[in-house]
């Protein structure tokens, strides 16, 4: 059974920042204030959103060059301010697009990562390695700085969002990346990713029911 099911449609669009990227003379603009993409978002019954992973890159996979604010180029700035300006952006698109008698909208949480052992009382180990959960239901580590933050933005919205509060869930799954399993060619370690199946077929499991349980209630 799929959602299309329940006469659900499910628009998707891949903008791993939700605001725009461009190019331009200088080089390729993150335009944290700016949102002209949004097209494919209307209308839709079902939005599910999620960024994260990708405003943290540096050096060669840092996807832009430069990043723009109220008219303003800045070579970098303040990760956690960046995703936050990025972020209010989208919620102020939403209020202003999003009609949510007929759309419901959801948000994705945090995906963590497991690079630092010393999170669950391992001085030098990262993930590799790892063949069990963290016991308990309280990473030792603490909460990511940004958890309080898209908590924050959703609260100050007008239009009602569900949060799909996956961080903690997948923070204990220390033993659920990739590692250094991946095969042929692969150089280091990936304790971003998440082996499949995994983890993410639990944060589909939940984003199913919530959503379902949401048709219902517009019907």
């Amino acid at each position: 059974m799929n959602l299309q099911d329940y006469g659900i449609s499910v628009n998707y669009n891949r903008n791993v920042f939700l605001v725009d990227l461009v190019n331009e003379k200088v080089g390729r603009v993150l335009k944290i204030g700016s949102i002209t993409t949004g097209d494919p978002w209307k209308n839709a019954d079902v939005l599910i959103f999620n960024t994260w992973h990708w405003w943290s890159h540096r050096g060669k996979l840092q996807a832009w060059d430069y990043i723009e604010y109220e008219g303003k180029l800045y070579k970098d700035m303040d990760r956690l301010v960046a995703i936050q300006k990025g972020l209010t952006t989208w919620s102020k698109w939403i209020d202003s697009n999003i009609n949510p008698n007929t759309t419901s909208v959801f948000y994705q949480g945090i995906s963590p990562t497991h690079n630092k052992g010393g999170e669950w009382g391992k001085v030098t180990e990262t993930c590799k390695g790892q063949t069990e959960p963290v016991s308990g239901s309280t990473y030792p580590g603490g909460s990511l700085p940004g958890v309080a933050m898209v908590k924050n933005v959703l609260s100050k919205m007008s239009t009602p969002v569900d949060l799909l509060d996956v961080t903690t869930l997948s923070q204990l799954r220390k033993d659920g990346h990739p590692s250094v399993y991946l095969g042929v060619g692969q150089k280091g370690l990936d304790c971003s990713h998440w082996c499949l199946p995994g983890v993410p077929d639990t944060w589909n499991q939940l984003l199913y029911a919530s959503v379902v349980l949401n048709s219902y209630g517009k019907e």
